[in-house]
């Protein structure tokens, strides 16, 4: 009896996701506009601001306009919605630059707030959409301990996987650093949310910092966690904060983070992907 129960209770679990339209999700992973160089890997600024780049970002978030996301999620704090609150009044009266200007007066403060792609591409997008509000959904109370995964793969002696990580990053950086100076804006962003993109940044973490350490030593798979729930606590907000009649929404984030909500997604039978380069090839 207590079988057929569960039995009963799995179909119509089953039936009643079958007959619920998932949700799309444009899921947007990228760098960061203004390179704050707080990456463990480092790289070259991208002129957000050129011409021709603002240009691709005005037919950008016509194609996210065509395509009408019912909500954006963005990397920013979710428990300084208030702020962003804020910020966005201030771009959709058409103030923002000199708001921004004025308030802050450290160039690295005025770069943030002037280049993030948080207000070049999502406050964009969201004005052209006629949204009220862009969400926040980041969650940084969790520890990164790099330089301690670093000093317990030295205690341990594996030389090896500290020359792997070495290389992986020299690597990486060489190749990010010649698409920058080559690729244009969109040309970057469809890299990376290439599938073997998203493979990269979910199997470094595993395939490297996972091992780190002797055997009765866990900083590397305690670094890894953190990074995991850091992930899940912002797609709990998406998740959250999705409700029935959205139709459609869309993510902007690094896309160390997208890589993994893309997986997250794909166990998850409210939601399905709707990839950036579907968008980006709509037509009117």
């Amino acid at each position: 009896m207590k079988k057929l129960l569960l039995l009963v209770a799995y179909l119509i679990t089953s039936a009643s996701f079958a007959q619920t339209k998932p949700t799309e999700v444009l899921l947007i992973g990228t760098f960061h506009f203004n390179n704050p160089g707080a990456d463990v890997v480092k790289v070259k600024t991208f002129d957000v601001m050129a011409p021709k780049v603002q240009a691709e970002l005005e037919t950008m978030t016509d194609k996210i306009r065509l395509y009408q996301p019912d909500k954006i999620f963005v990397e920013w704090p979710w428990d300084e919605q208030s702020d962003l609150d804020a910020l966005y009044a201030q771009y959709l009266g058409g103030k923002y630059e000199a708001y921004v200007t004025a308030k802050y007066t450290k160039p690295s403060q005025r770069d943030f707030y002037l280049k993030n792609e948080i207000f070049q591409l999502a406050f964009r997008a969201g004005k052209k959409l006629k949204l009220a509000k862009i969400h926040a959904i980041d969650y940084k109370k969790t520890d990164f301990p790099y330089d301690s995964v670093m000093k317990a793969m030295n205690a341990a002696h594996q030389e090896k996987l500290l020359k792997d990580i070495e290389s992986m990053m020299a690597t990486y950086q060489a190749n990010t650093n010649k698409k920058l100076e080559t690729y244009t804006l969109a040309q970057l962003l469809l890299d990376h949310n290439k599938p073997e993109s998203r493979a990269f940044d979910n199997g470094l973490y595993i395939t490297l910092l996972n091992r780190a350490g002797t055997a009765d030593a866990f900083v590397g798979p305690f670094l890894v966690s953190e990074w995991y729930r850091r992930n899940l606590y912002m797609y709990s907000l998406v998740q959250k904060l999705t409700e029935a009649p959205d139709d459609k929404v869309m993510i902007l984030a690094g896309s160390s983070h997208t890589a993994m909500m893309n997986g997250f997604i794909g166990l998850d039978n409210a939601f399905q992907v709707r990839e950036l380069k579907d968008v980006l090839s709509l037509k009117k």
